[in-house]
Formats: C-alpha cells, structure tokens, sequence
C-alpha cells in the first residue's frame, strides 16, 4: 500500500526508508554496492548507483523528508537535484540527524510532517 509521506535516513552506506500513516509504518533498506576495483572514478561510480537505487525505492510516495549526517546527505541531495529532479521535487524536507534509532526517525517525521502540513493549510489527518 504506497503512503502519502514518507523519510528516509541515509549516509554513504545505508538507507532506511519508512513510508508511514497515522498506524502503519512500512519499513525498507537499501544498502551500497561497493565494486572492489583501481579504476578511476569508480568511488563515483559506486556512490551514483546507490543514490540511483535510493530514488527508485522513493518513487511511491508524495512527500518525502530526507534526514541524515552533513555530507551524506548533501551528497544525496546534490545527486537527486542533479540526476533526479522528479524526486527532488518530492522531497519536501532536508533535516540534518546523526544516528537515530528507526522509531526516532519515524517520530521526528510524524512531528515534522503535522508542522508542515499545518503551515500548508492542509488538514491532520486522523
């Protein structure tokens, strides 16, 4: 059942994605490949295919708010705004947060979302 909002929390390695109602929570991870070679630009390479896997596992929902460390999640903004802008557009929130648990993310996200839709004149729904 795709949900309305969604977040995700990534850095360089993973990403956990909770789609999310007022009672259901669908869970999900997507994790780096990394390919053990010298070449040049293959650290690149590695990054690209996981922010692409990273916006294929977004596509169902409307909104989405992106947390995570400084640099992972700039470098995932920097890649979706670039490569990605159909799921750029979707993501409505970036929010800088260490290591939370996925409660604590699933949390901070209800919070968030209820204050946005709010300031958008958009009903909480019950």
């Amino acid at each position: 059942m795709p949900m309305f909002h969604a977040v995700i929390w990534l850095d360089h390695e993973t990403a956990r994605i909770f789609g999310f109602d007022a009672e259901n929570v669908d869970a999900r991870k997507v994790r780096a490949h990394h390919h053990p070679t010298g070449q040049h630009g293959s650290e690149v390479r590695t990054q690209h295919e996981y922010f692409a896997a990273v916006c294929e596992a977004l596509e169902g929902p409307t909104e989405v708010l992106a947390l995570g460390p400084r640099t992972g999640l700039a470098d995932f903004e920097h890649y979706a705004k670039k490569h990605r802008p159909q799921t750029a557009r979707r993501i409505v929130g970036w929010e800088h947060a260490d290591h939370p648990t996925d409660n604590q993310i699933v949390a901070q996200a209800r919070d968030w979302f209820v204050r946005y839709d709010r300031m958008n004149g958009v009903p909480t729904p019950t």
